[in-house]
């Protein structure tokens, strides 16, 4: 009997999970409360209650052979970095070659996934849907969720005080489009994450003054590598991978510190965060510098309250006259339709092993995609999620006990814990100073939870690569396609990886990785330029040979004990 999964959800994840039901056999049908495909990529006018917003500007901070499905490459002339339209385009031209919009019911909004009398023998889900007032039942086999977690803006401002009396709007990145509303105004952005930093550089270029608020700084990343290639392309490889596993971690942070202070210094800035940059994502911008040094932009103390046409700060100074506090504070992890018996963890949040899969269930059919914080692009995790729930629900691949996965889960947040519990940039310990902030700029969200979303890009794609049969076989490669060896550990770690064997194997994929430099260059070729075509400049492989040999050797030599 072919299996009926529910798919709540037809943004990115949505598609690629309705694509591997497909793929393994299996009938899905997605439900979408808007008229349209694309979720958060799918820019409104005006904010949707209970749906995912963005501002008009938005441009992803992954690369585009970085963050495409594993057999679906990025059109060539796109470019490496895209304004959201280009990637809604791109999740259009997926749907189309895969034929996947025939099983999305548009304006159907999921109202409760209830587990059925008989769950604990049929694993079965009565799912209740509304579409145009009228509400109807369905049966499912399994339900797959992926509604996203940017739909409830998380504020502090109720437990800030003066907020009464304050004279000035305040609104959250949700609601926010564009600068054109904040010209001539006076502006506190609040919280220093990917939003916010965008946030505050685009209304600096329109308001009278601009101020960044946060709690802990950041480290600062542009998009641009050396040689002004993407930088994921250079930094998210399985060489880098090896190297982090074996050099010791104060090295690593020294060296990377040492290159992103070279280009600006964090500390003169009002950036330095107290962390080390291996500890937590940096921050993706490549403006915020530069408005900073034209003095455009402010960087500000935590924000602690407000006073009646102002704001006051955590270091005891005051800005008045200030007409907007934007809250760019995060979301919270919200799923009304899930049943509650699933938020067991503190604050009520939901426990899932390996960031998909609740550990209570029995049998495992029901899985929660996209729940995760990592360095690195969110598209191609997100598909390999849902190629190993689908492989679950049909019994191809098996989950642990219960008992075994809330352990899995545990460690991995005490592990965690321990680079967000207690951040520590070195100035911070020659000040002799204690970091004892352990959540982001979002103020409400406490460390756990933060923690609990942590999850490693490399090893986590090949942790759930191997649990559906596809993990690149390294040593097989390099005795059989030297060539392609040295692009798959030396390259950039392109989602192509996970198409070369298996099941789902993609006929193209090792084309796909020989030809990817080819689509980094493409849209720069824009105009003849005089002398030989010359493609992206990458460092020779046989010199990260070296490096990698010297490296084994100077970790082998640390660890030898002393004769």
């Amino acid at each position: 009997m072919v299996l009926r999964v529910a798919v709540v959800g037809a943004g990115g994840s949505g598609l690629t999970c309705i694509k591997a039901c497909v793929e393994d056999g299996l009938e899905p049908v997605c439900f979408e409360s808007s008229d349209d495909i694309g979720g958060l990529w799918n820019f409104k006018e005006a904010p949707v209650p209970q749906r995912s917003s963005i501002y008009r500007s938005l441009v992803v901070n992954t690369s585009k052979e970085m963050m495409c499905f594993s057999d679906f490459p990025m059109p060539a002339d796109y470019p490496n970095f895209m304004h959201h339209p280009r990637l809604l385009e791109y999740l259009r031209l997926y749907a189309e070659r895969f034929q996947l919009l025939r099983h999305v019911r548009f304006q159907t909004t999921v109202k409760s996934v209830k587990q059925r009398p008989d769950f604990c023998t049929s694993g079965q889900w009565d799912v209740v849907t509304s579409r145009d007032g009228e509400e109807e039942g369905h049966v499912f086999d399994a339900v797959l969720v992926c509604s996203g977690h940017y739909t409830h803006p998380a504020s502090p401002l109720l437990h800030l005080p003066g907020y009464e009396t304050f004279s000035g709007r305040c609104l959250h990145s949700w609601d926010y489009k564009d600068g054109d509303a904040f010209r001539g105004k006076r502006v506190v952005v609040v919280g220093i994450g990917n939003s916010g930093g965008d946030i505050a550089v685009e209304i600096s270029r329109s308001a009278e003054q601009t101020f960044l608020s946060t709690r802990r700084g950041s480290w600062v990343m542009g998009r641009m590598s050396r040689g002004g290639l993407p930088f994921d392309m250079t930094l998210i490889t399985r060489l880098n991978n090896t190297l982090m596993q074996l050099l010791p971690e104060s090295l690593l942070n020294w060296t990377v510190e040492r290159e992103l202070n070279g280009r600006y210094d964090h500390r003169l800035y009002g950036l330095e965060p107290r962390h080390r940059i291996l500890d937590r994502r940096p921050l993706i911008n490549d403006d915020l510098p530069g408005r900073i040094l034209q003095g455009a932009l402010q960087m500000r103390a935590h924000l602690r309250g407000f006073t009646q046409s102002g704001v006051r700060f955590e270091d005891g100074s005051v800005e008045e006259n200030i007409d907007t506090v934007v809250f760019c504070t995060g979301y919270d992890g919200n799923f009304p339709f899930l049943p509650p018996a699933l938020s067991g963890g503190p604050n009520e949040d939901l426990v899932l092993y390996k960031s998909l899969f609740p550990p209570s269930l029995s049998p495992p059919t029901l899985a929660v995609t996209g729940i995760f914080q990592t360095k690195g692009p969110i598209l191609p995790l997100v598909e390999m999620q849902a190629r190993w729930a689908v492989k679950v629900f049909s019994g191809v691949s098996r989950l642990p006990p219960e008992e075994e996965m809330l352990e899995v889960v545990q460690c991995e947040k005490r592990r965690n814990m321990k680079r967000w519990a207690a951040p520590s940039s070195p100035n911070t310990h020659r000040s002799g100073r204690v970091a004892s902030v352990c959540g982001e700029d979002d103020l409400s969200d406490p460390c756990p939870r933060k923690a609990a979303l942590q999850v490693d890009y490399i090893p986590y794609l090949d942790f759930m690569a191997e649990e559906v049969g596809v993990r690149p076989d390294l040593l097989k490669l390099l005795l059989t396609d030297p060539g392609l060896w040295v692009r798959v550990f030396f390259g950039p770690c392109t989602p192509y990886q996970y198409r070369l064997r298996g099941p789902g194997r993609w006929a193209g994929a090792r084309q796909a990785i020989l030809t990817q430099w080819e689509r980094v260059a493409r849209p720069f070729r824009t105009r003849p330029v005089p002398g030989p075509e010359n493609g992206p400049a990458r460092f020779p492989p046989w010199r990260w040979m070296l490096v990698l040999a010297g490296a084994v050797m100077a970790v082998f030599l640390s660890r030898r004990e002393p004769v």
